[in-house]
């Protein structure tokens, strides 16, 4: 079998950056001495949320569907230090956040991805500066099948053989049926139904990158319009599979351990985000318009602080996710002063 010079760089690229990912991450937490196995707390050292006085007005976001339940939860935290705002969030897709902060229809712009070089470029265009990026957390991505599936595992390069038609993460076979998964029985000869996020998403965008190797979706993927429309049809097709975050699980589904370079099988849960043995760990971001050497308004400055305090970050938890440390809270709170 012949291989590829471009095959092998894009997944020299890939393991790469999966790997400053982990070593960021990890390295930041072990500095704080977060236990990666034990129950994740909120660092210690992230201070509580200090109510002030003149904020008032409205919270407008547009972006990330992932990141709808966390922004609502944000906002309910919020409103509980300040009654009298009122919040409005749309979230269509990571992609819409950009144009929304042009056009200065939304203060926030929720993003699963970072800006593209292109989207920045349109901003700065607009501004004459470029949008300020705040990392909130840490989402992990699932693949999700069915409660009752019996798979046990799944390697990126089958993941990517089941969802991609150009397989250029190494696989040579295309995996259309359970039964070339090694299910057996009523499964064997099922053929896979497969659901997954729109091109608006951020979601999509970070799979094709990291379990696709920047290669082509199949046309019979089930495109959603938001991650929970995602774990739905799963739940609701026993022979499917599709990706989500590990926010969006629920009783109808489980999620699939997941193996990278042909090592071991791990759960996705956050402390194999932390020591970088799961492949799917990404930073989920909320961009800002900040004319630089100005402050912001003081009801954007506070629910930033806000998302950034204890408070904030507890919230981060109660939705699934992992909160950043306080060395991270704090350098993002830098950006915004």
């Amino acid at each position: 079998m012949r291989i590829k010079l471009s095959e092998i760089i894009i997944k020299f690229r890939l393991v790469f950056s999966q790997t400053i990912f982990a070593l960021i991450v990890g390295a930041l937490f072990n500095s704080q001495g977060v236990n990666a196995q034990g129950p994740v707390k909120v660092d210690s050292n992230i201070p509580n949320y200090i109510k002030v006085s003149g904020v008032s007005g409205n919270i407008n976001s547009i972006g990330s569907d992932t990141m709808n339940n966390l922004m609502t939860l944000w906002c309910e935290g919020f409103n509980n230090f300040y009654p009298s705002v009122r919040c409005q969030i749309e979230g269509k897709g990571s992609s819409t956040a950009p144009p929304a902060l042009i056009e200065g229809t939304a203060q926030f712009g929720p993003m699963s991805r970072a800006m593209k070089n292109t989207e920045i470029d349109r901003f700065e265009k607009a501004f004459g500066y470029k949008p300020t990026r705040i990392s909130t957390s840490i989402d992990t991505l699932a693949i999700y099948v069915d409660k009752d599936n019996p798979i046990e595992c799944l390697s990126i390069e089958q993941v990517d053989a089941i969802f991609s038609r150009t397989r250029k993460c190494g696989g040579t076979e295309d995996i259309i049926t359970w039964g070339q998964l090694g299910l057996t029985g009523d499964w064997a000869n099922r053929p896979i139904s497969m659901y997954g996020r729109n091109s608006a998403s951020g979601t999509y965008g970070y799979i094709k990158k990291h379990a696709l190797c920047k290669g082509d979706y199949k046309d019979h993927v089930k495109e959603q319009p938001g991650s929970a429309s995602v774990v739905q049809g799963v739940a609701e097709d026993q022979y499917s599979i599709g990706y989500s975050g590990i926010g969006y699980k629920t009783s109808g589904v489980r999620d699939v351990p997941l193996s990278k370079d042909g090592g071991s099988c791990v759960e996705p849960n956050l402390g194999n985000v932390i020591n970088g043995s799961y492949p799917l760990g990404r930073f989920l971001y909320l961009y800002i318009n900040k004319e630089p050497n100005k402050h912001l308004n003081p009801i954007r400055e506070e629910f930033l602080k806000f998302i950034l305090s204890k408070e904030g970050q507890e919230v981060v938890i109660k939705d699934g996710y992992l909160p950043l440390t306080a060395n991270i809270a704090e350098k993002q709170l830098e950006k915004i002063q």
